[in-house]
């Protein structure tokens, strides 16, 4: 399978590593509009600074889109709509008509589209929905903290979103993945600055805490925080349900710890849920089965949703409904 990488950031750098490893896979070029960051990437690779002459250059089988949220439209919706099988960095946009496109592309598609919200290839996250089988989760407490690189948009909330949309999407998925839709969320968040005034500036927030209502009943909560180098950071999310307390540690060590119906429980990863997602996107376009990834377009969209409403209950202060999607 011929590919090409759209996006030459450290996320893409991770991918191409993957890629390097998969058999059958044979990256052909890079795109960034930094061409000499893209040369470096490629190694012998073609390069490019447009990913439209990337699209036309080499009518590659499969793209990796690895660029800001705010540029993911155009590109996806475009090498959807030639047929070509597109991994795409999460968030799947920056906003909810670009997430339509997408979705909508995608589904009009003969290709296989794929959003990289790692933790749900976690594979203790199959032991988890296996334990937790039959019973009703009534609490979900979501952790995400550490040290992150920032980017220009990332700082930038129209742009980029900042922690809500970039940090705490991860726990907000995960958590959907878990426990279901989510309905109506809160959300308020610190005036301390943690990271931003080690030299940073932006204006996003830099610690917040979430509540979620699951249209289950349930409720969760997922507290970010984006610290300076050097700290230790943590992720990880406790589930309570009517049988079970179990805890799922993630980012490096993925492990999941806890009783369920009087059982211990004590699961461990193979394999990185990074490389374990590409290798699913592959096996599904592959198969033609867009089912198979672990993440779709659509459910990405939920999320986004989800974070949205997060933004809006920041801004007001109240509850905000999550739209369905």
């Amino acid at each position: 399978m011929r590919v090409g990488v759209i996006g030459a950031g450290w996320i893409a750098e991770e991918h191409v590593e993957i890629l390097r490893r998969v058999d059958g896979v044979d990256l052909v070029a890079v795109c960034d509009v930094d061409e000499a960051r893209a040369r470096e990437l490629g190694g012998g690779a073609a390069t490019y600074t447009d990913w439209r002459e990337l699209l036309d250059g080499e009518s590659p089988d499969a793209v990796f889109v690895c660029t800001p949220p705010m540029l993911h439209r155009e590109m996806t919706v475009e090498a959807l709509g030639r047929g070509i099988h597109v991994y795409l960095e999460k968030p799947v946009s920056r906003g909810l008509e670009d997430a339509r496109a997408i979705v909508d592309a995608a589904a009009a598609s003969s290709a296989v589209c794929a959003v990289g919200y790692q933790w749900r290839a976690v594979e203790v996250l199959d032991d988890l929905h296996d334990a937790l089988d039959g019973q009703e989760i009534g609490l979900l407490i979501g952790i995400g903290t550490g040290p992150t690189r920032s980017r220009p948009w990332f700082l930038n909330r129209t742009e980029g979103g900042g922690n809500l949309l970039e940090r705490a999407s991860h726990g907000i998925d995960l958590s959907r993945a878990i426990a279901g839709e989510v309905v109506a969320v809160q959300t308020t968040a610190s005036d301390i600055p943690l990271a931003q005034s080690a030299g940073e500036s932006g204006d996003i927030e830099d610690a917040a805490a979430i509540t979620l209502k699951f249209a289950n009943g349930g409720v969760g909560t997922s507290s970010i925080a984006w610290t300076r180098d050097g700290l230790p950071g943590r992720y990880s999310v406790d589930v309570l349900a009517s049988e079970s307390s179990l805890r799922l540690d993630l980012d490096p060590n993925f492990t999941l710890r806890g009783v369920s119906r009087g059982k211990d429980v004590d699961a461990a990863m193979t394999q990185h849920p990074i490389e374990r997602g590409v290798r699913r996107f592959f096996e599904a376009a592959e198969a033609g089965d867009q089912s198979r990834v672990f993440c779709t377009a659509e459910a990405a969209a939920g999320t986004l949703a989800t974070v949205i409403a997060c933004e809006q209950a920041l801004a007001s202060g109240g509850t905000v409904p999550v739209p369905s999607f």
